[in-house]
C-alpha cells in the first residue's frame, strides 16, 4: 500500500468535518470529548488518511464508541445509505471467478487499500442501534469463513423498521450494495 499524506489545508477541512458532525450527533458518542479524539487523529496521519478516503467515498465517518481497554475510538461509516463505494464483489477470488462483466474491484481489497476494515454482522446491528441506515442501499458484512468456502458471502440492510442479513454469491455485485468500514484510532 502506498503511503498517502493529506495537506494542511486538507487535514484541516477533515478535522472541521469531523468535529461538526461529532458535535451535530452526539447521541452517537455520549460522553465523548472532541478534543481528545482530535488529538489522537492529529498524532496518527495515516487514520487521517484512512478517514478522508471515507469522507471522499461519501461514508461519513463518525465516532461511534470507545475502547477503554485499547484507548481507540472507533468510527464507522454513519451516511444514510451505503457509501458511494459500489458494484464491487465480495473478495479478490469472488473478482478473478467473474469471467465476463468483471466489477472494478472487491469489498476485501478496497477496505485494505483505505485502511479500514469491513464491519462484522454483529458491529453492523449496533450501528443500527443508533439510527435507521441503508433503507435503499445494502452492505456487504465480514463474511464468515464457512460461507465463503461454498461461494457465498452475506450483506445486510434494514427494511420495515428490521435489520436483515441476507446472502449472496461471493461473485455478485450491485449498484445498491457497498459496504460500510469501519476505524479505530
Amino acid at each position: 500500500m502506498k503511503k498517502k499524506q493529506l495537506t494542511s489545508e486538507q487535514k484541516n477541512a477533515l478535522l472541521s468535518v469531523l468535529k461538526t458532525r461529532f458535535e451535530k450527533n452526539m447521541t452517537r458518542h455520549k460522553n465523548l470529548k472532541w478534543e481528545k479524539i482530535q488529538a489522537k487523529l492529529e498524532a496518527s496521519p495515516e487514520k487521517l488518511c484512512a478517514l478522508n478516503e471515507m469522507e471522499e467515498t461519501e461514508g461519513e465517518p463518525d465516532v461511534i464508541d470507545y475502547n477503554h481497554k485499547t484507548d481507540e475510538y472507533i468510527f464507522v461509516d454513519c451516511s444514510p445509505e451505503s457509501p458511494k463505494r459500489r458494484s464491487l464483489c465480495y473478495d479478490y477470488p469472488a473478482w478473478e471467478s467473474r469471467k465476463a462483466n468483471k466489477p472494478e474491484s472487491n469489498v476485501i481489497d478496497t477496505a485494505l487499500e483505505m485502511g479500514i476494515e469491513l464491519l462484522t454482522e454483529e458491529q453492523y446491528r449496533k450501528l443500527q442501534e443508533l439510527g435507521k441506515f441503508d433503507q435503499k442501499t445494502s452492505s456487504w458484512v465480514q463474511t464468515p469463513a464457512s460461507i465463503r468456502e461454498l461461494g457465498g458471502a452475506i450483506f445486510c440492510d434494514r427494511r420495515y423498521n428490521t435489520v436483515f442479513t441476507y446472502h449472496n454469491g461471493a461473485d455478485s455485485y450491485y449498484a445498491a450494495r457497498g459496504f460500510r468500514g469501519m476505524l479505530k484510532v
